[in-house]
């Protein structure tokens, strides 16, 4: 994205009181927050949302990925917006159409409808997220703003790990009667109130109209996406019958046709000269790999926790607990050593996230649904360090070596990347999973292979390192 535009109605950011800036970073936040819940709490709710709305595996597989999806495909659209027409305007826009949608999800009476409210809660997300740090940097001093970034993490950190908790909590203790629904319903509280702050809070800028969206690239892409993933989940759920093999020759059709687009247009989604360096192009087609697995991974496990070994939504929630406690610990770690350690810390992180997943799965083999949590914790503990210790690197070390004026091309395109990846994963592996499954409902058997999916996937990982830019790009760049 482009710097934050000043309109004349715009407050310099020293002259703003202190403690107007910080109340902006608790809005910024708090959206955050929002978007990273509701992306993680459907690994722990999907089996309860598919038993009360039917739908079977495919509903499993569609309540994650279709908000990812939307998530990734619009991600770089909503930048350019908040760069077009003014970041403020976008964030509230964003916000209210995200609390209206999560409304719409704990409504929904039947598959079909929650599958279109989570595609529209992922697009206004798409809308919403961006525009934070350009909000941050028209508000913060330069001496500031370091110390406001540094909220992100722990804060992120504490919701990877109380979004699904709190999903669990919610839908065990079933208030008025609401199961999983009060869990998109609280969103009213929380989105409403944020809202109210932003209206009164939030910097007022004018955009430049001057900026470039382009619409073809995005449509492009979420038409591939689509097909390929309703591929995947048709077949999964139907059987490969002719219908998904076409939905997924329609996907790959409508790739080519975006990378088509990105080498013709204006101003593409991917900048052309970041696709000829080869470790952009390496940290791409790695990250996609890793992110794909590991959603997937993280699907699988609380699928495994529930229909496996019996877990409730809560017990399932608090054995995933360990994996995101572990991504917070090595992000943070990480953090301070990229700089050192370059993608020695990917290789690290990879070697540590397969050893993870490798001791699951000899459990699994050992003991099939056997398990208690105490067993499954520590080995979910080392996937978690594993999985934060690329989180902190591959994208950093990926940049090593990119132009300045690219930055903003690489960070938005990488972050969309990973939102797509997830929703790859999501749909791939459990696809994985409910095939192996079968009518013997065998789930020890269905992780057993769905986890080697995965540790196979990890592997290929590694062979793409060596590919990578040496070094991270400087902390300050």
């Amino acid at each position: 994205m482009s710097a934050p535009t000043l309109s004349p109605t715009t407050v310099e950011p020293r002259a703003r009181p202190s403690r107007r800036r910080w109340a902006v970073l608790g809005v910024v936040l708090a959206a955050d927050v929002l978007d990273l819940v509701d992306a993680t709490i459907t690994n722990v709710a999907a089996p309860t949302i598919a038993r009360d709305l039917g739908g079977g595996s495919g509903l499993v597989q569609w309540l994650g990925a279709s908000y990812a999806l939307a998530l990734g495909v619009l991600l770089v659209v909503g930048g350019r917006l908040g760069d077009k027409y003014g970041r403020r305007r976008l964030f509230l826009a964003g916000l209210t159409g995200f609390t209206l949608a999560s409304v719409a999800c704990g409504l929904a009476q039947g598959p079909e409808f929650l599958v279109a409210a989570r595609l529209v809660q992922g697009a206004f997300g798409a809308l919403l997220i961006p525009q934070g740090f350009g909000i941050l940097g028209a508000v913060f001093p330069r001496e500031e703003i370091g110390k406001a970034f540094s909220f992100f993490g722990p804060v992120m950190g504490l919701s990877a790990v109380g979004g699904p908790i709190l999903a669990g909590f919610l839908i065990d203790a079933n208030l008025a009667g609401l199961g999983w629904r009060a869990m998109f319903l609280i969103n009213i509280v929380i989105g409403g109130a944020a809202l109210v702050a932003a209206l009164r809070l939030l910097p007022k800028d004018a955009g430049d109209a001057a900026t470039s969206v382009d619409g073809i690239g995005s449509g492009l892409l979420a038409g591939a996406m689509l097909g390929l993933l309703g591929g995947l989940i048709e077949g999964s759920a139907h059987g490969w019958t002719t219908i998904p093999l076409l939905l997924i020759a329609g996907g790959l059709a409508f790739f080519a046709l975006f990378c088509r687009r990105q080498r013709t247009a204006a101003n593409p989604l991917i900048q052309p000269s970041l696709l000829r360096n080869r470790g952009f192009t390496s940290g791409l087609i790695l990250g996609i790999a890793f992110f794909a697995a590991i959603s997937g991974l993280l699907y699988v496990f609380s699928l495994f926790l529930q229909d496996g070994l019996g877990f409730s939504p809560l017990r399932a929630a608090l054995g995933i607990a360990p994996v995101a406690a572990g991504i917070v610990i090595s992000s943070i770690a990480c953090y301070q050593l990229i700089g050192r350690f370059g993608r020695r810390l990917v290789v690290a992180g990879l070697l540590i996230t397969l050893a993870g997943t490798g001791w699951l799965l000899a459990l699994v083999l050992n003991s099939g649904t056997d398990l208690g949590s105490w067993a499954l914790a520590a080995p979910a503990l080392v996937v978690g360090i594993g999985m934060g210790t690329c989180f902190g690197t591959v994208y950093d070390v990926t940049i090593g070596d990119i132009a300045p004026d690219e930055a903003g091309s690489a960070g938005g395109s990488l972050g969309a990347v990973q939102q797509l990846a997830n929703a790859i994963g999501a749909a791939a592996v459990t696809t994985v999973y409910f095939h192996t499954l079968g009518a013997a409902h065998d789930t020890a058997h269905a992780t057993v292979v769905s986890l080697t999916v995965v540790i196979a996937v990890g592997a290929l990982c590694l062979g793409l390192v060596r590919l990578l830019p040496r070094k991270a790009q400087p902390q300050d760049h």
